[in-house]
């Protein structure tokens, strides 16, 4: 299970457990919060019935007529109320009075009269002076049949003389508890489906943010140049510079170690030769000899002076991680602006250069570096191809890429060297002269397409001779 998942899995449990709970609570108050204002409003009616029954009763005798005849006008009421959306046609209070020893004298529904309620714990607890209440379920069968009563004493000259129920069945506030139940499961499901969304959003911008180090992290180690992505100014941030900054300083290490190691490898045959002519030309040698020690002593501090200026624009090309500035490139002019640096080489050797590139080809990039790499490109064409040979330059254009062809017409690359063609000082001999360059060339080629965001591809062609392909970015 991948980070992605597991985010989003342990952040939507915490989130739905956390909702669930108080989904639940909150509907689990709310039949018993309806129930408790109900009942509370019957104690309010109750006491208020029980106040006019009194009043009713001139002769100081439970007497129920006058208010029988009263509370049959209720239940003849049409209210027609239209309470939050619920239609009320009908009024559902029941009422009941018994007298002192709990016997019904009055039930507004009649079938009670006569009979013995002493023992129900609402006239059996308003007797003793308590407060009588008790919740009654009509039918066994059907838990949402329960019938409040709520009790209040008749009192006369602060004598009790009898008892007034009054029962409202709980099905008549089902609606308004279904309803609330409803609105808090779908206020849950909207409250899930924005903690689901939320938790998207987070794990998609955390992943990414991950997802973009760890491809930093993967390009570093494979030597590309990789640049620090933009993320912020928080903890992933720091992380990243830190990366950034362990990278420079391990790459400071590795490149200065790697640098001593080859270069001090490269000096050792140029310096050897350069001590045995120096040692020889102390001795009396014919002039002949002399003149070819002293050419040898020129040639290899030529190769030296190449070799260290070479170096030096490599390894500053490697510690550049972006372009700082590009401009438009026009290919077809910067080939023959290569050629021209090239042309007294080429003429000595009576070489021909042919620049295919058709006019209007353009990629951005630094007209300099691009410069560099292609005369670099070029010499190594020229060096490998015969005296009268040719050498040719063409572009071709895909999406979002732009390839520079340079082929020549020599002896190819050798298998055995393919795979290590852009290696540091790694050369091969050249025909005729059998002498090596200073193996810095394409490497510099190499690092100049990837600061492109290219790369470069060397080749046997199948006609013979050898393919150089710079593909650059275009845009």
């Amino acid at each position: 299970m991948n980070i992605t998942l597991r985010l989003l899995l342990g952040y939507f449990l915490i989130v739905g457990l956390a909702a669930w709970f108080v989904l639940t609570s909150f509907s689990e108050e709310v039949k018993p919060g309806v129930r408790q204002t109900m009942e509370d409003t019957l104690v309010d009616t109750a006491h208020l019935l029980a106040e006019m029954a009194t009043e009713q009763m001139p002769s100081g005798k439970l007497d129920t007529r006058r208010f029988a005849a009263a509370f049959e006008r209720y239940q003849a009421r049409e209210p027609h109320a239209n309470i939050w959306g619920f239609k009320k046609d009908s009024l559902d209070l029941r009422v009941y009075i018994t007298d002192a020893r709990g016997v019904v004298v009055y039930d507004s529904e009649v079938e009670a009269v006569g009979q013995d309620y002493s023992k129900w714990n609402d006239v059996h607890l308003t007797l003793q002076g308590r407060y009588g209440v008790r919740s009654t379920q009509e039918d066994p069968g059907d838990s949402r049949s329960n019938v409040m009563h709520v009790a209040a004493p008749i009192l006369r000259k602060g004598k009790m003389v009898g008892v007034l129920t009054v029962a409202k069945p709980t099905l008549s506030v089902q609606p308004f508890i279904d309803r609330s139940r409803q609105r808090i499961e779908r206020a849950g499901w909207w409250l899930m489906g924005g903690a689901l969304a939320i938790g998207l959003l987070f794990t998609w911008w955390l992943t990414r943010s991950v997802g973009l180090l760890r491809r930093y992290a993967r390009e570093v180690s494979q030597g590309k140049k990789a640049q620090l992505p933009e993320l912020g100014s928080g903890e992933l941030a720091e992380l990243g510079r830190a990366l950034a900054e362990m990278r420079e300083k391990l790459d400071g290490r590795e490149y200065v170690e790697n640098y001593v190691h080859h270069l001090a490898h490269e000096m050792k045959s140029p310096l050897t030769a350069l001590v045995g002519a120096a040692e020889l030309l102390d001795e009396n040698l014919p002039p002949e000899e002399r003149s070819r020690f002293t050419t040898s002593i020129k040639e290899q501090s030529s190769r030296l002076r190449d070799m260290l200026d070479k170096l030096l624009a490599l390894a500053r090309l490697e510690h550049r991680q972006v372009l700082e500035e590009t401009v438009t490139v026009e290919l077809r002019e910067l080939v023959h602006t290569a050629i021209a640096d090239l042309a007294p080489r080429l003429q000595q050797r009576r070489q021909q250069c042919d620049n295919r590139v058709t006019p209007g080809v353009q990629v951005r990039g630094d007209a300099f570096l691009l410069r560099q790499a292609l005369t670099n490109l070029l010499e190594n064409a020229s060096d490998f191809s015969a005296d009268g040979g040719q050498i040719e330059i063409s572009a071709h254009a895909a999406t979002g890429k732009c390839a520079i062809s340079v082929r020549d017409h020599g002896s190819g690359i050798p298998d055995y060297a393919l795979p290590r063609i852009f290696e540091r000082f790694y050369s091969l001999a050249r025909p005729g002269t059998q002498r090596k360059s200073t193996g810095l060339g394409l490497p510099f080629v190499r690092e100049v397409a990837l600061l492109h965001g290219g790369e470069v591809v060397l080749s046997n062609h199948p006609e013979g001779g050898v393919e150089a392909r710079l593909v650059l970015r275009v845009g």
